[in-house]
């Protein structure tokens, strides 16, 4: 026969097992699923100063990008050529009134004074016979090397298509800024050779604006310095033409665009 109370205690162990049984498997389905998780949690502080480091890069990328500028050609209209356009230095609007009239022709006179002495200096230097003439031709100080009693201006100082004039006029322009702490237009001249060779660029601007009229096409000049474009280019303007300017120096020239 069997004993009862092993029995009791049998069943009072399986009973002890179903229970631990049943909590073990309830502390399982506790555990939080990947969902369930704190979506800061085990993220450093490190890691998030990284990704705001790669949003600013990528940022600065797009901050850096180039911006291509248009071409920088001449407007032949507004005389966009070199030093000899009228690129409105001294020519705002203030100009108008007496007082500012006043002020500027007294800064023409000043441009023109110690241009004169740069130049009586060099010629000195230099034991080059000649006077200097002083002008002021609209809004630019005028300054010209002229023949003088004691014998003429060498024409080497103009030389071959007024190249030498050209870079004595720079030099000129440069010693009166240095002076006057302001950039100079200034022109000048030797032994009349702009005036003439003005006279002879107008009769090539009416030739090449009368040509244009007539066939409505483009017409292109020769290559000239930058004093000369000025003047094609003001000659086409007064005629109610176009111009522009192509080309690189040396062989820079204008185009007369019909209208």
């Amino acid at each position: 026969m069997t004993d009862p109370d092993l029995t009791t205690d049998a069943a009072r162990d399986t009973d002890a097992a179903r229970e631990t049984a049943t909590d073990s498997s309830a502390g399982a389905s506790e555990q939080p699923e990947a969902g369930d998780l704190d979506p800061t949690e085990g993220v450093s502080a490190d890691g998030a100063t990284d990704g705001n480091q790669g949003d600013s890069a990528h940022d600065g990328d797009l901050a850096d990008a180039e911006i291509v500028d248009g071409d920088d050609g001449d407007d032949a209209g507004e005389g966009g050529d070199g030093d000899d356009g009228a690129d409105g230095e001294g020519d705002s609007g203030d100009t108008d009134r007496p007082g500012a009239r006043g002020g500027r022709r007294s800064q023409l006179e000043r441009e023109c004074e110690v241009a004169a002495d740069f130049l009586e200096t060099l010629l000195d230097i230099t034991d080059l016979d000649g006077d200097i003439d002083l002008d002021i031709d609209g809004d630019r100080a005028a300054v010209a090397i002229v023949d003088s009693e004691e014998g003429r201006v060498p024409r080497r100082l103009v030389g071959p298509e007024g190249r030498v004039l050209d870079a004595l006029q720079e030099l000129t322009r440069l010693a009166v800024q240095s002076v006057t702490g302001e950039r100079s237009r200034l022109m000048l001249d030797v032994a009349g050779y702009r005036a003439e060779r003005r006279a002879a660029l107008v009769e090539i601007a009416r030739t090449a604006i009368a040509e244009c009229k007539a066939s409505g096409k483009e017409i292109d000049l020769k290559p000239m310095t930058a004093f000369e474009r000025k003047v094609i280019h003001d000659e086409v303007l007064a005629a109610g033409l176009g111009s522009q300017s192509s080309g690189v120096e040396p062989r820079r020239y204008v185009v007369v665009l019909p209208a």
